[in-house]
């Protein structure tokens, strides 16, 4: 299997993970105020992934957790992950999930413009027709617009800005410190959030508490594959395969929260994954050509 494949997949196997993340968090925000439970939901990742680090001999913080690539990488999340979640709260889950589907055209154009790698025509054809797919279920019209979106967009924006940032970190640096770093970031915006909303914590029930704990069992799974995500192919192969997220999240939409998306949004989750397929073919197919002319050289 080519580096590009195996990114691809993990790409896949993360965004499936995170549509669970998405669904039971947006449940614990049903009882419980959205920064409180980001907050117990970081506290939890932080400490699953710090147990990770020590049984791998490893120190849960990284010396280089303060260098420019991480700091820069950190800033990002932080945004991201305060603004995913109040659109989780505040916004349906499959109008968030839609509008984070942008977020492989963002990571495409910083990969070609800032870590110089080649995208083709095709590609960025592709790419635009997935997009195109994205506004089918958003319909970004002046009668259709909701404020609220805006929460989703500033979110995607983050993520974006940290997978770039994922791709410049440190080498010496493991997933499992990446992965200490990325929920400590999350307890912090959960705090953050907690000083400007008025509703007071309040302790969770047991259906609660289990829910907490699968968002985090599900948060840890995913953050781990989409660093490995990230690490493997060429960005500009793998991260189309963000899109799959949105077919999940569909169905968790419609199954456990009563959303019926229509025609248009299908439509659109068809031109999205279609795209994704593509780019992932002509993707391997550049490569093999340029293997083949490697040997003939």
């Amino acid at each position: 299997m080519s580096a590009n494949a195996r990114g691809a997949l993990f790409m896949v196997l993360a965004m499936m993970a995170f549509a669970g993340e998405d669904a039971f968090y947006k449940h614990v925000t049903a009882s419980l105020p959205p920064g409180f439970a980001l907050l117990l939901f970081g506290l939890a990742g932080l400490v699953i992934f710090s147990g990770l680090a020590l049984r791998a001999g490893q120190a849960p913080l990284h010396p280089a957790a303060f260098s420019k690539p991480l700091l820069i990488r950190s800033g990002f999340e932080t945004a991201g992950r305060l603004f995913f979640a109040l659109s989780l709260a505040y916004t349906p889950l499959s109008t968030t999930s839609a509008i984070l589907q942008a977020t492989p055209l963002v990571v495409t154009a910083g990969a070609a413009l800032l870590l110089g790698e080649q995208v083709g025509p095709r590609r960025w054809i592709a790419m635009s027709v997935g997009f195109l797919g994205v506004l089918l279920i958003l319909r970004p019209t002046p009668e259709a617009f909701r404020a609220d979106v805006i929460l989703a967009v500033i979110a995607m924006v983050g993520f974006a800005g940290r997978d770039l940032a994922t791709r410049t970190s440190p080498p010496a640096v493991s997933r499992w410190q990446l992965g200490v770093l990325g929920f400590g970031v999350v307890a912090f915006s959960g705090a953050a959030l907690m000083l400007i909303d008025p509703a007071p914590p309040r302790m969770p029930n047991g259906e609660t508490l289990l829910s907490l704990a699968l968002t985090a069992a599900f948060g840890v799974t995913a953050y781990t594959l989409l660093t490995q995500a990230m690490r493997t192919g060429e960005i500009s192969v793998v991260a189309p395969f963000r899109y799959s997220r949105l077919l999940v999240a569909l169905v968790i939409a419609i199954v456990f929260f009563g959303e019926r998306p229509d025609l248009w949004t299908l439509a659109g989750a068809v031109l999205i994954v279609g795209s994704g397929i593509y780019t992932l073919l002509r993707g391997a197919r550049v490569q093999r050509t340029a293997d083949r002319a490697g040997r003939a050289g």
